[in-house]
């Protein structure tokens, strides 16, 4: 046999090998973890015996991190589904962008999105969400004492800067309201809220539950105002996921019941949910 016959017949070899090893690299990406459902449909894992989600840090008290741990209502509803399985939970502290868009679960890098993410219309098309788990509407954070002084509403602020939080409910609230507002835009809260204690901007535009737990730490910030906006929260996950789409609602309306729900809203907004 001739070396270049045997070049050949080796790189055969190792092309074989390479795409046998992708192949099983695959395979094993996903792991079952349970059957979930009356379907029997199993959960599919991208990490064996891990729930992986993506989130974006900080959305306190969502989701934040306090020391080296990272908590919050999102952390502790998700730890529920996670005990369900029998996995534990692992977070991936990623751009909101590739969450909102589908892009982080489409692409493997994680099981579901849990970060405080209201349900609309235009993220439907890109993710599959549970059943809502969070009642939310937008509200507007200023600092107290402000030299243009108070401003309990959009029209308040014309001619003044108002802070948003690029890809946020808050952003799509500002673009069809805020006429005659200089809008500037922030890629986190943390960033915003600063924004606002510093005086960078007038006043921001955010989801209720966050501005309130800031100006309760920040006593020299208000929420002046809220927007009847009606939002849920939804926890996302891959579009047809529908095997763990299942058990995240299934592990909800268990602890909706038992009241362990009711238990994590007061640990951390203080008071029981509006029934």
């Amino acid at each position: 046999m001739s070396a270049r016959s045997t070049r050949k017949r080796q790189y055969g070899i190792s092309l074989t090998a390479v795409v046998t090893a992708a192949l099983l690299a695959a395979v094993t990406a996903c792991s079952s973890t349970k059957t979930s459902g009356k379907s029997g449909d199993e959960v599919q894992l991208v990490s064996s015996g891990k729930l992986t989600v993506c989130t974006h840090l900080p959305y306190e008290p969502f989701q934040f991190k306090q020391g080296k741990k990272i908590v919050g209502f999102d952390v502790d509803l998700v730890d529920l589904v996670a005990k369900d399985l029998g996995v534990e939970q692992k977070i991936v502290d990623t751009p909101f962008e590739g969450i909102q868009s589908g892009e982080d679960l489409n692409a493997g890098k994680c099981d579901l999105a849990a970060a405080g993410m209201t349900i609309t219309p235009v993220r439907e098309k890109n993710l599959d969400f549970s059943a809502p788990y969070f009642e939310a509407t937008q509200a507007l954070l200023t600092a107290k004492g402000g030299k243009g002084g108070k401003y309990d509403s959009l029209d308040d602020l014309k001619g003044r800067k108002l802070g948003v939080q690029q890809s946020t409910t808050g952003e799509e609230y500002a673009k069809k309201h805020a006429d005659g507002v200089t809008v500037r835009h922030y890629e986190d809260l943390a960033l915003l809220l600063s924004a606002v204690k510093t005086g960078q901007v007038d006043a921001g535009i955010n989801d209720n539950g966050v501005l309130y737990d800031y100006a309760k730490k920040n006593p020299d910030t208000e929420v002046t105002t809220e927007f009847d906006t009606g939002e849920q929260y939804g926890i996302g996950v891959r579009t047809g996921n529908d095997a763990l789409r299942k058990q995240i609602d299934k592990t909800l309306k268990k602890a909706k019941a038992d009241k362990r729900y009711d238990k994590l809203y007061k640990k951390w907004f203080g008071t029981e949910p509006k029934k």
